[in-house]
């Protein structure tokens, strides 16, 4: 399949317009120099508005699009209690007149009122969606399930979202994220060797895979593992993948080989800081003005700071980091933040 192709069955599908788009490729020249690397680029996922903006805003697009298709009336999703994904649900629901029933998990360890009650879980509240807590391990799609039944029997259309938006129809909005980064390379006469971001519930990883693969781009891609170790992260983002190029029409069979992540930047688990990444949220804001979040695009930035401690790009060429947002989630942090 042709870019052009790619781009014309992505236009097919059910969609609405909630994001903020195309978000803008910006160069990261003080990190650059900074840490004596590859030229390095941002793509602004942080900017995609729908309540302080983030990465799934693309994935809403097209689920929105296809519970509306379907006659949905309420949305019930999952996460972390500190989740960007719940709080972007939240959002379009809000502006879609649809009710929201966001399930949350309390992935991290920690009593601290600011988790609890600040970051992403004020904004839930404050766009009316109703928010139930969960102890950690707790089968969250089987919760959603049960809750889907109990509206229904009430005479409610529920559609389940599952946990960051990750099935192929949300990873769609990343096959359009990659097809847009390509046409953004090509008119700034860039030639990347990789594209680099978090990979967590495997949509995000999975939708630019299948878009870079769909396009007939060269392009690596590089997940840095938020959650799971390295095998089954990178199964899982292997699998959505296929179905994704599948749900695309993306004829060609999908390398093994072309999914690869490092998921020896998680720390202790999903959530919990680490060093490196306090370190990489420090480095960003104080050169570049950006803000990462302490659970994604803080780890992510970190395993990309030492990947190229580690010499593992050329330093010739030009390598785009993908920020998936969550800002929002600092504010939930401030446990972590203020002893660094």
């Amino acid at each position: 399949m042709q870019q052009s192709a790619l781009k014309d069955r992505i236009a097919a599908l059910p969609r609405v317009r909630c994001a903020h788009l195309p978000t803008p490729l910006e160069p990261m020249s003080r990190l650059s120099e900074e840490l004596g690397g590859p030229k390095l680029w941002v793509k602004r996922d942080d900017c995609t508005g729908l309540a302080t903006g983030g990465n799934k805003a693309r994935k809403l697009e097209f689920l929105i699009g296809d519970a509306l298709e379907q006659g949905a009336d309420c949305l019930i999703t999952q996460g972390a209690v500190q989740s960007n994904h719940c709080r972007q649900t939240a959002a379009v629901a809000a502006r879609y007149g649809l009710d929201c029933h966001l399930l949350l998990e309390q992935r991290v360890p920690t009593d601290d009122g600011d988790y609890a009650n600040s970051g992403n879980v004020l904004l839930d509240h404050m766009m009316g969606a109703t928010t139930e807590l969960f102890a950690a391990d707790t089968d969250m799609n089987a919760q959603m399930d049960k809750l889907a039944d109990t509206l229904g029997d009430k005479g409610k259309k529920p559609y389940i979202i599952p946990g960051g938006g990750s099935n192929a129809i949300g990873a769609t909005g990343y096959a359009n994220a990659a097809v847009e980064l390509l046409d953004q390379c090509e008119a700034m006469d860039l030639r990347p060797s990789h594209i680099v971001h978090a990979t967590g519930s495997a949509g995000t990883q999975a939708g630019i895979v299948a878009g870079v693969h769909g396009a007939g781009s060269t392009v690596s891609v590089l997940g840095i593992g938020v959650r799971a170790p390295q095998q089954k992260q990178e199964q899982s983002v292997y699998e959505l993948a296929c179905d994704t190029c599948e749900h695309l029409g993306v004829g060609a069979a999908l390398p093994r080989e072309k999914v690869v992540a490092d998921c020896s930047f998680v720390g202790d688990g999903y959530g919990p800081p680490t060093p490196a990444m306090l370190e990489a949220l420090d480095l960003v804001a104080k050169l570049e003005g950006i803000l990462l979040d302490p659970v994604y695009s803080g780890k992510a930035m970190a395993g990309l700071i030492g990947s190229i401690r580690a010499e593992k790009f050329e330093s010739s060429r030009d390598v785009v980091f993908v920020h998936t947002g969550g800002s929002a989630a600092l504010f939930g942090y401030r446990w972590a933040l203020d002893n660094n």
